[in-house]
């Protein structure tokens, strides 16, 4: 099978993202974990910092790399000679605003094709944006993120 692209800004990584990921490792024979810089969605961490959360996070996993990316998501799947884009789904909402992307990155580049993953029972409810403010306030992320991630959370958050 191709290799495929599974694209996030992983602010940060959540055992939702992981779940796909590995998923996907099932059905293609490499996945480049893209992760954006993402400037204007105002990340708690740096990119530097994700990068390292998600590569712990996946150091299992042997066909996966992790990469930076600052330029269109079809010119980064060329780039590293992927045929497909992994997108992960939780909801209706999400598959609204992936749709809308899947056809205009398919318009930028016809041989690209985008893949919707359903997210699994247990992640339906989880976002990376939820974990932060449950961390913000002290609560116990543990149910949700990989502990490199839990770790750095209290530590972003001035936590013991």
């Amino acid at each position: 099978m191709p290799i495929a692209v599974c694209p996030g800004s992983f602010d940060p990584i959540t055992l939702g993202h992981l779940d796909i990921i590995e998923r996907a490792t099932y059905i293609y024979d490499s996945v480049v974990v893209g992760i954006a810089g993402s400037p204007s969605k105002k990340p708690l961490f740096s990119l530097k910092e994700r990068l390292e959360l998600t590569g712990e996070a996946l150091k299992g996993l042997k066909t996966v790399k992790v990469e930076p990316f600052d330029r269109l998501l079809v010119e980064f799947a060329k780039k590293n000679g992927a045929g497909v884009i992994i997108k992960g789904l939780r909801a209706i909402s999400d598959f609204e605003h992936e749709f809308q992307m899947a056809h205009l990155n398919k318009n930028l580049d016809s041989s690209l094709e985008t893949v919707f993953m359903m997210a699994s029972p247990e992640f339906m409810f989880l976002s990376s944006s939820a974990v932060k403010e449950i961390a913000q306030y002290g609560g116990n992320v543990s149910d949700f993120v990989p502990a490199n991630v839990e770790a750095r959370l209290r530590a972003k958050y001035n936590q013991r």
